[in-house]
């Protein structure tokens, strides 16, 4: 038998993964045309069958799962071999692949990207905006970005940015028209924008005094998805938005927002870089970490 050529084995890792010719392709920078092709080669080339294929998925065979679970680690192995060699070059290279929802992408753009463009021009941040929470190890991707509270507790995490608090905002024209509220129950009675989170539900008002907790369901006639559009929304007059803290801080800074019931603000979580602990950090990583750690010493 013929032995498969390594970037053969790598496409159907690919494959197998993300159980789509398009995404792999996508992944891979080749038409799914061409990976098609290139795996029914390699079934060929093996004598067995390793993927199922419809018109609308690709799932590994019982032969597909061995062959996968198998070349994974052989791959890292030789992945991290390569990267290990970089450190002789003088220089670091690579790219490096983040999953952040869009508010923590809007503060790795303004505060750690600069930089790295600075001290590691020749990496690559390549950076994904997505608010769902998902495996970022199945997906591909070297780090994440996520509120502690939500980062899976077999990763390791660093914290980046200022702690978040989550907080009551509306414009002074509409406090001028509507009142300010005095405590959560009084919000009952407001215009509250409604935030949708990834998972289709809304997200419920949190609120924390003196060791007493309140949660409410509260909505109005808008909902949104986005928090930069809520607080848009809110500069607007269109109601009362509750969102995290970076969210606001350049609106409330020039008086376009004002805080509301800022002694019932719940507990501060920080934002925190997490990436897999159980393999060898490449070299790009690396340098975006210590970026990380930096800016959050300064």
């Amino acid at each position: 038998m013929t032995r498969p050529m390594l970037n053969d084995l790598h496409a159907f890792v690919t494959v197998a993964t993300r159980r789509s010719f398009r995404r792999a392709a996508d992944d891979l920078g080749a038409a799914p045309s061409t990976l098609s092709h290139a795996m029914r080669a390699l079934e060929k080339r093996l004598g067995v069958r390793l993927l199922n294929r419809t018109t609308r998925s690709v799932s590994p065979t019982e032969a597909g799962l061995e062959l996968l679970e198998r070349l994974r680690p052989a791959l890292t192995g030789l992945d991290e071999a390569l990267d290990a060699v970089q450190a002789f070059r003088g220089t670091i290279s690579g790219t490096v692949r983040i999953n952040a929802p869009r508010l923590a992408a809007t503060l790795l753009i303004r505060d750690i990207l600069p930089v790295m463009s600075e001290r590691y021009p020749d990496v690559v941040i390549d950076l994904v905006v997505e608010g769902k929470l998902i495996d970022i190890v199945a997906a591909g991707f070297d780090a994440g970005v996520r509120l502690f509270d939500s980062i899976p507790k077999d990763m390791i995490a660093v914290p980046f940015a200022d702690p978040v608090s989550f907080i009551c905002v509306a414009s002074p024209a509409y406090l001028e028209r509507f009142g300010e509220p005095q405590t959560p129950d009084d919000l009952k009675r407001h215009r509250c924008i409604g935030h949708r989170v990834p998972s289709g539900k809304l997200h419920r008002w949190e609120f924390e005094r003196a060791g007493r907790a309140m949660t409410l369901d509260l909505n109005g006639s808008v909902v949104l998805d986005d928090e930069e559009l809520m607080v848009d929304a809110a500069i607007n007059g269109l109601g009362i938005a509750y969102v995290a803290s970076p969210a606001a801080e350049a609106a409330l800074r020039d008086g376009r927002l004002r805080r509301n019931l800022p002694e019932w603000t719940p507990a501060s979580d920080h934002i925190g870089v997490y990436y897999p602990g159980h393999r060898a950090v490449p070299p790009a990583l690396r340098a975006f970490l210590d970026v990380v750690k930096t800016k959050r010493a300064d």
